[in-house]
């Protein structure tokens, strides 16, 4: 028996896009993909916001935008909201019981600020241990992206040391990104994952590499495009199935439906729904 995961409507792609800090250029950011139908996950640290009526020079690379105006940007988009620590520091270096508040804590103040549910999470500046992968869990953190990177486009294993495909910085960025869109998926379901941050669009003058990468992907049937915790949520959901002795028979207890391809035949298997598989 061959069994795979797919995403939703039996795709066997799906890209998605993490992006850290609170800076005004994600604006920019933002009217880009939405321009072009691309979904991305935003790490906002809440203890960092500016505060209203504040101003900053022109030259000044660094300008975080207020909660306000974070939340006007992101109001009726399909972009989620996840926690990057309320004063962006190296986690590892902390107290177990102050990494916990500081990942509590974004987390709290996002909900409250968005209006909605916040699971995920980037870790700043990449920086980890094992005290912070267990501080972000008992904080109800599902998932968290580190900065290390594979350069394949693999579905993650262990959630809570996310690994992206690469940073938007890659050489051989658009290469990947071509690679990905054209090579035949037989097997396993993949994954696109990028990040970056969006000042570095500015910094580095390139904001063409974001529009050449969107064009390049966007607007395919072939590819899912979602954030962090759709795709998480995707997958686990397909993890949680429940298959009889003979794997005839399968149970799906999540709420989300579960998509996958056995022997070549889809199925899609609803939430709390029994189904017996019609296999040949």
């Amino acid at each position: 028996m061959q069994m795979y995961m797919r995403f939703p409507e039996w795709r066997k792609k799906a890209l998605t896009l993490s992006y850290d800090d609170n800076g005004e250029q994600n604006e920019k950011l933002v009217e880009i993909l939405n321009r072009y139908g691309i979904k991305c996950t935003f790490n906002l640290n809440s203890g960092l916001f500016a505060q209203e009526g504040v101003a900053y020079e022109k030259n000044t690379l660094f300008r975080p935008m207020t909660a306000a105006r974070w939340a006007k940007l992101l109001k009726g988009t399909p972009h989620e909201v996840a926690v990057h620590g309320l004063t962006h520091p190296h986690l590892e270096e902390m107290s177990p019981s102050s990494a916990l508040y500081e990942i509590l804590a974004d987390r709290a103040n996002l909900e409250g600020i968005f209006g909605r549910l916040v699971r995920g999470m980037a870790y700043p500046y990449g920086t980890y241990n094992d005290e912070t992968v267990s501080a972000a869990k008992a904080a109800g953190i599902v998932y968290s992206r580190t900065v290390e990177y594979t350069e394949k486009f693999d579905v993650p294993a262990d959630w809570l040391r996310l690994k992206a495909t690469c940073w938007h910085t890659h050489p051989e960025l658009l290469d990947l990104a071509d690679r990905f869109k054209n090579k035949p998926v037989w097997d396993n379901a993949q994954l696109f994952y990028l990040w970056g941050h969006a000042y570095e669009f500015e910094r580095d003058g390139n904001w063409n590499v974001l529009e050449d990468f969107c064009k390049l992907l966007s607007g395919s049937e072939e590819i899912w495009y979602a954030t962090n915790i759709e795709v998480y949520d995707c997958v686990e959901t397909y993890r949680r199935l429940q298959f009889s002795a003979d794997s005839r028979t399968v149970y799906n207890p999540s709420a989300l439906p579960a998509w996958l391809e056995i022997d070549g035949r889809r199925y899609k298997i609803e939430g709390g729904e029994t189904k017996r598989l019609e296999r040949g």
